[in-house]
């Protein structure tokens, strides 16, 4: 449910390279919110920081994640994995697919060395997640080298550390999906993934270079067709829920950072176009 866009990529996955994706500032007469669309999963040797990133790091007073980025919470989303992401013993996963969907699911695994026996214990959404994560790991994308995490460990001390929702607000989204959605997303994601293997590379490399067009295509567009109660359920409702933090931010003073989701941050329903029709002054990629 998170995914996958354009350049020859050899180069950005074989050796150290430089990003430059995009930043945008919110600004009012008191305060400030530098606006930052993450990768979760990165090749280790990319070097991605923009320094603007940086300088608004330096001053901040606040700085915002999707989910807290501490053990605390990473312990929680694991045990609310293992109580909301497995199907309750004796059912497996390929009874509810049609057999075409399930051999193309079992090809992937294979390719992938994800052992069927885990897979059929997973709920849809929980196996999507899975194969996916094993498709970044073995592009050397590494969930230890994302955005949030790196940004977790430089922020300075100072910076207070917040987010928009609980380790079990964002569980309820993936577990909360209707079976026919999680089932849909799954056999689009096996689908990608087995005829295009190289979607996560050219989807660093737009993200890198700031590609919006792209990445639209690339990370929304896909769910926009596929699944448009998805999508609402992914962006369109997070984000505006979202929004009532941020303007309340607004509304008083001092300098935030917010890193969430590229998603988040593209096209007519991002955060950026939102706060721009609002009337707020963003500059940045429209």
């Amino acid at each position: 449910m998170f995914r996958s866009l354009l350049v020859a990529l050899a180069t950005l996955l074989a050796a150290p390279a430089l990003a430059a994706p995009p930043v945008w500032t919110v600004r009012d007469t008191d305060s400030e919110i530098v606006l930052f669309g993450s990768m979760h999963v990165l090749p280790k040797d990319l070097d991605w920081k923009p320094p603007a990133l940086d300088a608004a790091l330096a001053q901040a007073d606040d700085l915002w994640f999707e989910v807290p980025m501490d053990a605390a919470a990473d312990r929680r989303m694991q045990d609310l994995a293992g109580a909301y992401g497995l199907l309750p013993p004796g059912q497996t996963l390929t009874s509810r697919l049609k057999p075409r969907a399930a051999a193309r699911l079992r090809k992937l695994a294979d390719r992938l060395d994800v052992p069927m026996s885990e897979i059929e214990r997973l709920k849809p959404w929980m196996a999507e997640v899975r194969l996916t994560t094993a498709a970044f790991a073995q592009d050397r994308g590494l969930a230890d080298d994302g955005v949030e995490r790196r940004l977790q460990a430089a922020a300075p001390p100072k910076v207070v550390r917040k987010a928009f929702e609980t380790p079990d607000q964002q569980m309820a989204l993936f577990a909360g999906a209707s079976e026919a959605d999680q089932v849909r997303t799954l056999n689009a994601t096996v689908r990608q993934l087995e005829k295009d293997p190289g979607a996560y590379r050219r989807l660093v490399a737009a993200w890198s270079k700031g590609d919006q067009k792209a990445l639209e295509r690339a990370v929304v567009g896909g769910m926009r067709k596929s699944s448009p109660a998805l999508y609402r359920r992914f962006i369109v409702e997070r984000n505006a829920r979202w929004m009532d933090a941020l303007q309340a931010r607004l509304a008083g003073s001092g300098r935030t950072v917010v890193v969430v989701g590229a998603g988040h941050l593209l096209g007519p329903d991002g955060l950026p176009a939102r706060l721009r029709a609002l009337g707020y002054d963003v500059e940045g990629p429209r």
